[in-house]
């Protein structure tokens, strides 16, 4: 089987940040697949499961009920290596564009009172929620948005150039 995309990243080298995973066209449309990465994979710790889920619930709850945004909102869930999530829109716009939106969305955070959708009728896993950790994550993540929002390495994957003989060899890095 190919290398998926979202695995061809250097995933030593990303740091937080808003970046494009994919454009896909799907019939006339344009779908375009986001990597929200709060955490710098293997160097820190994964995102408490439970926080996790909270953001999960609390964001997507935000974004489809954003009235600018909810019609172009398709899914908004988390990363298995539990270090960020995919936001998936129709169109194709810039890690830039949606900036103001996915700082907005983890602001809306510390804002809310108890997790949207968490009884048993309304969540697979219902009692696994933590609303303090979400917080302090949102918070850590908007924080570091704020700081960093005229920095070019939060809004594009680090590539690293790969070196191809004439007769298509690759070398790559050891």
């Amino acid at each position: 089987m190919n290398l998926i995309p979202s695995f061809s990243v250097d995933h030593r080298a990303i740091v937080p940040g808003i970046f494009t995973s994919r454009t896909d066209r799907v019939g006339d449309s344009v779908i375009t697949t986001y990597d929200i990465r709060l955490t710098r994979p293997n160097r820190e710790p994964a995102i408490d499961a439970a926080a996790m889920h909270s953001l999960e619930h609390i964001i997507a709850t935000f974004l489809r009920n954003d009235p600018d945004w909810q019609e172009e909102i398709i899914y908004w869930g988390p990363m298995g290596c539990l270090t960020g999530f995919y936001l998936i829109l129709k169109g194709n716009r810039s890690p830039r564009e949606i900036f103001e939106l996915i700082r907005s969305a983890f602001r809306e955070v510390d804002h809310v009172q108890s997790v949207p959708g968490t009884s048993p009728e309304n969540c697979g896993h219902y009692l696994m929620h933590n609303l303090g950790m979400a917080k302090w994550y949102a918070e850590r993540f908007a924080d570091y948005l704020d700081a960093n929002a005229g920095n070019d390495l939060i809004y594009e994957y680090p590539r690293t150039d790969r070196l191809i003989t004439d007769d298509g060899q690759k070398f790559f890095d050891s």
